[in-house]
């Protein structure tokens, strides 16, 4: 069983339209809903990919049952935590003429501290039966910045924790087996612009030294880098016609919990995330994967040795 937990998922809309013209009234041609959010993204690829995937979450109100019977239809278990403060509603802009794609982010509000403390009881229970973990997403106001440090200290399975700025950092010296910033994430977290390559690679080895044995950073279309103490590695993602690129770094995640849950080594791993981040582009909405394209994507993504 792959376990994906976080405390921020979301209720999202979708909005297809001709053109965004700021300032004006814009009308869409198609207005899709669905259950959203890091963790939840994560849940539904794997569950696409794998079949086998349980979701921890913090929900709340209409927008929290709207994301519960969702996950039900789909067939997903989950572990809702009920709280007072409603799940946050985003909004996707998709641009049918570039595409062109805007996000417009709810930001998660303070949670009662009673339902954190039933998060992280729940958690110690379902990491029991996993054999990987996905931690993803950020944190609503209050939560402790340790929280993710304290879960990957439970934890027997290995962890892919994606995270960044003081969450990521806390996290680092519990080893969590693989951290997946994207590029702005690793760059929020070290504090300074990463331009070149090199500096890229340097960012992420300052990471590993810290604990964790794997670094992987996403870029959107460009190229994947893992870095572990003796290794470092790259990829180039697939050209593919993209739909709607949200949840691509997610469904990486998922992607590659899932491969390492079935005891594939980094290697292996990689080009079943990058494959799977992939063809979540192509979807409009976030997760809902064809694991036989993703199969067939993955054979021929290769990776090569990074040379400074």
């Amino acid at each position: 069983m792959i376990l994906a937990a976080g405390l921020t998922p979301a209720w999202q809309q979708i909005l297809c339209l001709d053109d965004l013209e700021l300032g004006e009234v814009n009308r869409a041609s198609k207005a899709t809903w669905c259950a959203s959010g890091k963790v939840i993204n994560v849940g539904i690829g794997a569950h696409h990919l794998d079949g086998n995937v349980k979701v921890l979450a913090l929900v709340g109100s209409w927008s929290g049952d709207a994301l519960a019977e969702e996950l039900t239809a789909l067939g997903i278990p989950t572990h809702l935590i009920w709280t007072d403060v409603p799940t946050r509603v985003c909004t996707t802009l998709i641009e049918q003429s570039g595409p062109r794609i805007t996000e417009l982010v709810e930001n998660a509000r303070p949670i009662e501290n009673e339902a954190i403390t039933q998060f992280v009881e729940a958690y110690a229970k379902e990491q029991e039966g996993a054999k990987a973990v996905v931690l993803s997403g950020s944190l609503p106001p209050g939560a402790p910045k340790t929280i993710y440090r304290d879960l990957i200290a439970k934890t027997s399975a290995p962890v892919v924790l994606d995270a960044r700025g003081p969450e990521l950092k806390e996290a680092l010296s519990t080893r969590p087996f693989v951290v997946k910033p994207n590029k702005q994430e690793l760059e929020a977290t070290v504090g300074r612009p990463l331009e070149t390559e090199n500096e890229l690679v340097a960012a992420m080895r300052e990471l590993v030294e810290q604990g964790p044995e794997w670094v992987v950073i996403t870029q959107g279309g460009k190229s994947v880098y893992a870095a572990s103490r003796d290794r470092v590695f790259t990829c180039t993602p697939p050209k593919v016609a993209v739909v709607n690129a949200i949840a691509c770094g997610d469904c990486f995640a998922a992607g590659l919990a899932c491969a390492i849950g079935r005891g594939r080594t980094m290697e292996q791993s990689i080009p079943f995330a990058v494959a799977a981040a992939a063809e979540n582009a192509r979807m409009l909405l976030p997760g809902r994967l064809e694991r036989r394209r993703v199969d067939i994507l993955a054979e021929t993504i290769a990776i090569s040795p990074f040379s400074p």
